[in-house]
């Protein structure tokens, strides 16, 4: 055990390796994330993926799958980029943008859509999503909470 002052840096919040985010601009309004610092970006799981043009911007059409319900989700493009996954192997994969919410904090976020179904959670939130916003205590889950769900009003 260290004696070591705590570093965590001035306005940082702090979170677990797996937390609850909500991507409202995708209509998902819960998802676990596994939280991964040595990942640069953040995935999502996506499956029936389709790149549409559309009005000349290219839109992604995918599925979001998870245990409990299936999302379907229309973004535009962002990028397309070459990410190496932690086993060595590399992928060409899409890139969108939208807003993710974790800890009653909304900012925007790059996320590259792949199929993550050998994947334990949908989501990685990676460093550059993370980077000035939180610190990570990996011996912590759900540090940030769960989000509360807005209710539909009952007819």
């Amino acid at each position: 055990m260290s004696d070591a002052p705590d570093r965590a840096a001035p306005g940082l919040v702090q979170l677990g390796w797996l937390e609850w985010v909500a991507l409202p601009r995708l209509g998902i309004p819960l998802l676990r994330a596994k939280v991964d610092t040595g990942a640069k970006t953040s995935s999502l799981h996506a499956e029936e993926l389709q790149i549409i043009g559309e009005a000349g911007q290219h839109v992604a059409r995918f599925i979001v799958r998870t245990r409990k319900k299936v999302y379907q989700c229309e973004c535009p493009v962002k990028d397309e980029r070459h990410v190496k996954s932690s086993s060595g192997h590399e992928e060409l994969r899409v890139v969108i943008e939208t807003t993710c919410v974790l800890d009653g904090r909304r900012w925007p976020i790059e996320l590259t859509l792949t199929d993550r179904t050998a994947m334990r959670y949908p989501m990685l939130l990676g460093r550059r999503a993370m980077e000035g916003r939180f610190v990570v205590d990996p011996g912590q889950s759900h540090l940030g909470g769960k989000p509360k769900l807005k209710r539909k009003p009952r007819s």
